[in-house]
């Protein structure tokens, strides 16, 4: 048999359309040692010097350095990393690591990985007088981080209008909408409107005050007409029906698009309250709405106990 196996395909999973957000990890360690050995250390004995400064500088090398070990991890910017190094009664040392990180995903292979490299050194630094040492129990404390902790419990399902403003596509020409739509369905809730109309000011006002005053969705997102072209006039008409403006919503649109494309920071695209609907403006291309949408969720969802009174 040759070894390689069935076969298949790996290698890192994609993470470009995530988010940043603040990730830590905290992993845990123990070395088995001889009561021996435990009284060499502690009178200062060791034969390879201070084992606690060295676990301490290994782990926070390896840290940084997980990406060039593990095939599959990607190099991420490491914030912080704290190493604990115990001399446990007389038979066992003790590493805890935690690192941190603002970034896109997480550092559970970081902190892993720093505390066996600590452990490792550990034996290779008192392996000369204990012929008894053992790495044990290397496993994960903790992880805190990523989108999944801004998910929120709500007691009732939401609903949600899509409005796609094209003078030049029709409901089966159109993609972006149902791209939203997907998405919408994904987080939660049921699409109670959908419809296509043209880039025309005053058509766009009526129908906006129409979704929100009469079908009154928890959220009405709109595609297209977000640029500077003559027939570009979403964002106008949205604002003349909007009654609080949330400015924090469209900065972060463009920013994570600009992170990505520098055709960004053309879009005027805003967002806004009207009543108790959140309105929101996304541009018209596919690639543009998609990537919108994964800076949306789930952060977004907060806003709704916000406009019940129930705030932060």
């Amino acid at each position: 048999m040759s070894g390689r196996g069935s076969g298949g395909r790996g290698g890192m999973f994609d993470v470009a359309d995530k988010s940043d957000t603040l990730r830590l990890a905290t992993a845990w360690a123990v070395v088995r040692i001889s009561p021996l050995t435990s009284k060499l250390i502690k009178e200062g004995k060791s034969p390879k010097g201070d084992i606690f400064d060295a676990a301490r500088i290994a782990a926070t090398m390896a840290a940084k350095r997980t990406s060039d070990l593990i095939p599959y991890c990607h190099p991420i910017p490491i914030d912080d990393v704290k190493v604990d190094v115990l001399l446990k009664d007389d038979y066992c040392i003790e590493i805890k690591v935690q690192v941190k990180t603002v970034w896109k995903t997480g550092v559970e292979m970081e902190s892993l990985t720093a505390a066996c490299v600590a452990s490792l050194t550990i034996y290779d630094m008192l392996k000369p007088i204990d012929e008894s040492l053992s790495i044990e129990s290397v496993k994960l404390l903790e992880k805190q981080g990523g989108t999944k902790d801004f998910h929120e419990r709500h007691v009732r399902e939401f609903k949600a209008a899509v409005l796609v403003t094209s003078d030049s596509r029709g409901e089966k020409e159109d993609k972006s909408g149902k791209i939203i739509i997907d998405k919408l369905k994904e987080n939660g809730f049921d699409i109670i409107e959908y419809k296509v109309i043209a880039d025309d000011i005053d058509t766009i006002e009526s129908e906006l005050k129409r979704f929100c005053d009469e079908l009154k969705p928890d959220v009405v997102v709109t595609s297209g007409g977000t640029g500077v072209g003559p027939r570009d006039n979403t964002p106008d008409a949205t604002k003349k029906i909007i009654q609080k403006e949330l400015t924090g919503i469209a900065e972060t649109l463009r920013s994570y698009g600009q992170r990505r494309t520098p055709l960004s920071m053309l879009s005027r695209g805003i967002a806004g309250v009207r009543g108790r609907t959140l309105i929101v403006n996304l541009p018209g291309s596919t690639k543009a709405v998609s990537q919108s949408l994964n800076s949306m969720f789930p952060g977004i969802l907060h806003i709704f106990n916000m406009l019940e009174g129930k705030g932060h």
